[in-house]
């Protein structure tokens, strides 16, 4: 932009003939006089700078209208070059506002007070009362928020991350808000105390107030109609729309938020979708979903979720007010219908169905089902691992992770079997083995953690859990010796195993989408409190221990060879690493097997009810072939026979290379 120069008397009064008028024509600056040409009805107040109009927007259905500034007021007001506002209702104050930005039909767009616009607000997340708040600000990762939210016992960390975001919030401190580049506010009320990032689109927005729009060129924010957020930061790439109403939220990068959605005291982290339905004081990890109208989210932490229709929690019960809380670990899912009473924890990758009110604990037993009879949870360990749906989940969020912002702020970790799930099926294993050795193995039923397990549903827990563990070991250790040449002895069997990452021993946690050691998590946060760190370094510190996690992985994955095979890594022979792999394959071959009959059940008879409205059992076949395909053809069937073909061939050329 070119410098700024005061008016002339000679453009002063072209101004005036145009139906402008000032409270003192010397604080109007612009940078080019032929600009003066697109300059009609305005109203100067304060200091107001303008830069030079020469670009045409061409708007959708063909209309072209010329940059300029027309029927507005404008007070304490900077514009850059080839810019458009027009036709606002009340004014325009204390803005800075981009180039090539197009703003019309506006009610009002003001920076009040000194903001911070969303830094530093408070969230009340997981506890409506209070004590797990999470102050966010426009560079929040979900990571960060994790440890703020769960780990209160730690005092001395959260006052050194809180003071640091307030340091932060503390530098985003304005009395003029920013309006970037390229961006577009069309048919908007009310925008008070918003920072707008780079290429935002606003379009028949109902009210923002105190928030960071953090757009940019790679992933533009899209906020539409109707949408009301109080005390808010939307990161890039989201999608806000069709009445949703946002009350101290953090919308992390490329989620989606529409159809109505409501949510209060809130945090959304990469990914998200929610519409139609409403959240309460959630902490919504990565590809948390939610669709259905009737669905409420309250009080609860998630990530890789889909919430049935009419799923619902409670929080309150009377007593001492909405102070209970409940996680569904990484991948659980809720069925229709479904209904939990917190206090609860539900185990990665496992399935609620119907009504739950006994606080049942089955963090231990992954990849289960939660299925209630007559008022009573049973629980049936593992069986998940056969599901068809869960093997699509996990290969669907790696593809529709949406982010295009280079700059993601979220450590996601897709892998279904990591340690962080295997620690839990050894635990798993050994817990039904208790079980069953405590109560008989002849008992039809048996107790844990108010919950009951049927003797099938015990047996096959074991089994599957022993085929899923088989599995992990072996992709590891073929991972390992992928490059190993033929003919290699066994010293240099045991070399090329050795791990090389100092990290990885131990309990692993997930902190929302980073699968990681505890003892590296304990190593950062004990940084954090001696005062080691900044804001940055922190965030950087989980993006780093998310680049070493499959270094990591062999780490632990290394001394759990003895204890599940009987084999130590150090002293392995190719014989029993041969071993290792055939039954691996049983294991894989094995699994995909029953993946693959699972998927049949999609196809039998039953569930072509529907299908041949008007016609015999051949019509209603043809129908259902027409509509669905045949099974043999479906796209996740013959990708399962393409997996077991595959997995077979490599675990046989590893054996082949071993034996030469």
């Amino acid at each position: 932009m070119s410098e700024h120069k005061k008016l002339t008397q000679e453009q002063i009064d072209l101004l005036v003939s145009r139906g402008c008028r000032a409270e003192d024509w010397g604080t109007v600056y612009c940078t080019d006089p032929q600009s003066l040409n697109y300059v009609r009805g305005v109203r100067f107040s304060g200091t107001v700078k303008f830069g030079t109009f020469t670009e045409v927007f061409t708007l959708p259905g063909g209309i072209r209208k010329h940059s300029g500034l027309r029927e507005c007021t404008l007070h304490n007001v900077t514009v850059g070059d080839d810019s458009l506002i027009e036709n606002v209702t009340n004014y325009v104050a204390n803005y800075d506002i981009g180039s090539h930005t197009y703003i019309e039909n506006v009610d009002l767009l003001l920076n009040e007070d000194p903001s911070a616009f969303g830094n530093g607000v408070e969230v009340s997340v997981l506890n409506e009362t209070g004590g797990r708040e999470v102050k966010i600000y426009d560079r929040m990762s979900a990571q960060i928020a994790y440890v703020l939210a769960m780990y209160r016992h730690r005092p001395v960390l959260i006052k050194k991350i809180n003071d640091m975001i307030e340091e932060y919030a503390a530098s985003q401190v304005s009395e003029r808000g920013r309006i970037g580049d390229y961006v577009s506010i069309r048919n908007t009320r009310h925008i008070n105390g918003v920072r707008i990032g780079d290429y935002a689109v606003i379009s028949g927005a109902s009210r923002l107030r105190n928030g960071t729009v953090h757009s940019n060129k790679y992933a533009p924010v899209t906020i539409a109609h109707g949408v009301i957020a109080d005390d808010f930061i939307i990161c890039s790439g989201s999608h806000v729309a069709d009445n949703t109403t946002l009350e101290r939220c953090f919308v992390g990068q490329a989620c989606h938020l529409g159809h109505g959605y409501s949510a209060s005291d809130s945090l959304f982290f990469s990914n998200c979708q929610g519409e139609n339905g409403e959240a309460c004081a959630i902490f919504a990890g990565p590809f948390t979903v939610t669709h259905h109208k009737s669905t409420l989210l309250i009080a609860g932490m998630f990530s890789f979720m889909n919430a049935g229709s009419g799923s619902n929690q409670s929080n309150h019960m009377y007593k001492l007010g909405p102070i209970h809380q409940g996680i569904l670990e990484r991948g659980a899912k809720t069925a229709s219908d479904s209904y939990i009473l917190w206090p609860s924890r539900v185990g990665a990758f496992s399935l609620v169905m119907g009504r739950h009110v006994t606080h049942s604990d089955t963090s231990h037993l992954p990849f289960s089902y939660l299925i209630e009879q007559q008022n009573t949870t049973y629980l049936v360990p593992g069986v998940n691992l056969r599901s068809v749906g869960t093997v699509r989940d996990a290969q669907k969020w790696p593809k529709r992770d949406s982010r295009k912002d280079p700059d993601r702020l979220d450590c996601i970790n897709y892998n279904l079997l990591s340690p962080y799930t295997i620690q839990k099926m050894f635990k798993g294993i050994k817990l039904l083995n208790n079980l069953q050795y405590s109560s008989g193995e002849l008992s039809d039923i048996y107790s844990y953690h108010s919950t009951k397990i049927r003797n099938s549903s015990l047996r096959n827990g074991i089994r599957y859990y022993q085929v899923a563990i088989t599995k992990f070991l072996g992709n590891s250790i073929i991972k390992r010796l992928e490059k190993l040449p033929a003919g290699a002895s066994d010293k240099e069997i045991q070399e090329a195993l050795k791990p090389t990452c100092p990290i990885g021993q131990g309990i692993w946690a997930d902190l929302s989408g980073l699968i990681a050691p505890r003892d590296a998590i304990k190593d950062i946060i004990e940084r954090v409190e001696r005062g080691e760190m900044t804001l940055q370094s922190l965030f950087d510190a989980f993006q780093n221990l998310h680049a070493w996690y499959y270094d990591a992985e062999w780490t632990w994955a290394y001394d759990k060879y003895e204890e599940f095979f009987g084999y130590p890594l150090e002293s392995i022979t190719a014989a029993q690493v041969i071993d290792i792999v055939e039954r691996w394959k049983s294991a894989v071959i094995g699994l995909d097997r029953e993946l693959y009959e699972d998927a049949r059940k999609e196809f039998n008879l039953a569930s072509m009810t529907g299908f041949g409205a008007d016609g015999d059992r051949e019509i209603k076949e043809r129908d259902f072939s027409e509509v669905r395909g045949d099974f043999e053809s479906n796209s996740f069937v013959t990708a399962v026979l393409e997996h077991i073909k595959v997995k077979e061939a490599l675990g046989n050329e590893l054996i082949e290379r071993l034996k030469r």
